[in-house]
């Protein structure tokens, strides 16, 4: 139940965040010191193979948007795509460490439990949020280059 009510609650706040606040990467968002490629993702992690089996969970709650809904390949919705993969990546760094909480509760073996469940169902989420900005990234790039040669 605490789980439940922990990603309605974080949900609820991330769909209230403003668009300002998605429109760069944080340092929460950015990419990492190491060298951090579409290849690797799909060399070390094989993530074309199960990133299909991901639920979308963005229109879970009221005025969430379904990240499929924005593959067209205009820059404006791109961007908005980009906005909305920053979005659920600190949508699950925020739910992941509800894991420690349960420490109060359950006994040190549920603990475990709950740490596997939020790593289990969290990581493969935030790889494929961050494989999904690489593969966008040069996409926008040249639709913005290709828009400041005909404008």
């Amino acid at each position: 139940m605490g789980w439940l009510v922990w990603s309605l609650l974080v949900g609820w706040l991330a769909q209230r965040l403003p668009p300002a606040a998605l429109e760069r990467d944080t340092w929460l968002t950015a990419r990492r010191p190491w060298p951090e490629t579409t290849q690797g993702y799909e060399r070390r992690l094989g993530i074309r193979r199960w990133k299909s089996l991901l639920p979308d969970a963005g229109d879970a709650l009221p005025g969430g948007v379904r990240k499929n809904s924005l593959m067209r390949r205009d820059a404006g919705t791109l961007q908005r795509l980009v906005a909305e993969t920053r979005r659920a990546e600190l949508v699950h760094l925020a739910l992941w460490p509800f894991w420690m909480l349960t420490a109060l509760w359950l006994p040190p073996l549920g603990v475990w439990i709950s740490l596997s469940f939020a790593t289990a169902f969290n990581l493969p989420c935030l790889w494929l949020q961050r494989y999904n900005r690489l593969r966008l990234a040069p996409v926008l790039r040249a639709l913005r280059q290709r828009h400041a040669t005909e404008g």
